[in-house]
């Protein structure tokens, strides 16, 4: 029997343009971090192999992350060998933000994503017509929003933690972009693309980046495999349609997945049976090591551009 297969050839999409960010090492399930002017250790469970760099190195980082003994990699706490600020300035491009140890081994942004704040500002650029719209779901700390924004959209970021959308608004004033066009939602992100969808309104781009598991506002449960199909049917039909065929959206879809025992074929498959037309890239993203040819892989996503 032959393998159903995807249109689409598998990439690595690669976060090599960083100033502020650098990964030293990696092995041993963790991950050695340059964060600004701090050095971090992290839990990193896809590091198998043996790190490069000697023990000395790692112990000597300015926080170490020390996760629970239950197995849940999120959960532990901060280990610091020396006193540390409570937020610093980084910057990417363009843009500037706040970084901060969170309770949950997180720096308040995800450095591999680079490679889609990217694409969705080429994106952006390529428009025509009137101010494009982008739909930003699991908006976390913002810094996809402050890409499109500062590419000219105007920008509606969901997140159902009141605490992260503060976060995103700081990093909105340190990036100078307090009077962008950006709407702040606390919601459910698929309650809130359900009521999108009976309001009319549609989007020219849409972001995504669920979590395994999660709640709402409200205590909605959401939970990614049970759930996700139903989230990208509903996110297409958000999107603008072609005026001569009503049937085939156009603008931009990113999706990024965590966490889960799930091939980036699964994602990519589930997405384009969905999808009328368009562009395709699915594959992996991953992180580079400095001084060195290997890669430290971190998530798949599906790209789609009509």
């Amino acid at each position: 029997m032959t393998a159903p297969k995807t249109n689409v050839v598998p990439e690595i999409l690669v976060a090599d343009d960083w100033r502020d960010y650098r990964l030293l090492d990696s092995g041993n399930g963790g991950k050695l971090e340059q964060v600004g002017p701090y050095r971090f250790v992290r839990p990193e469970p896809q590091a198998l192999w043996t790190p490069a760099l000697p023990a000395s190195e790692w112990d000597g980082a300015d926080a170490i992350f020390a996760p629970a003994a239950t197995g849940d990699e999120d959960a532990g706490r901060w280990r610091f060998n020396r006193e540390l600020p409570e937020t610093w300035t980084l910057a990417w491009d363009d843009l500037k933000f706040i970084s901060r140890p969170t309770p949950f081994r997180h720096l308040a942004f995800f450095p591999e994503h680079s490679v889609h704040w990217r694409y969705a500002r080429d994106c952006l650029k390529a428009h025509r017509g009137a101010q494009p719209d982008v739909l930003n779901l699991f908006g976390y700390t913002g810094l996809a929003s402050l890409a499109c924004a500062k590419a000219g959209a105007k920008v509606t970021h969901v997140d159902a933690s009141k605490k992260a959308i503060g976060y995103a608004r700081d990093n909105q004033a340190a990036s100078g972009l307090s009077d962008a066009p950006i709407r702040w939602i606390c919601d459910d992100a698929l309650g809130f693309v359900k009521r999108e969808i009976r309001r009319g309104r549609r989007y020219d781009g849409i972001i995504l980046d669920p979590p395994k598991f999660g709640r709402g506002p409200d205590g909605e449960t959401w939970k990614l495999e049970e759930q996700l199909a139903e989230l990208l049917d509903s996110c297409q039909t958000l999107l603008r349609t072609d005026a001569n065929d009503r049937a085939s959206a156009k603008g931009f879809m990113i999706a990024t997945v965590y966490a889960v025992r799930l091939s980036y074929l699964a994602l990519a498959q589930t997405a384009q049976q969905l999808f009328v037309g368009g562009e395709w890239q699915t594959g992996e993203m991953a992180l580079p090591h400095e001084g060195r040819d290997t890669l430290l892989p971190t998530a798949i996503f599906a790209r789609w551009r009509g």
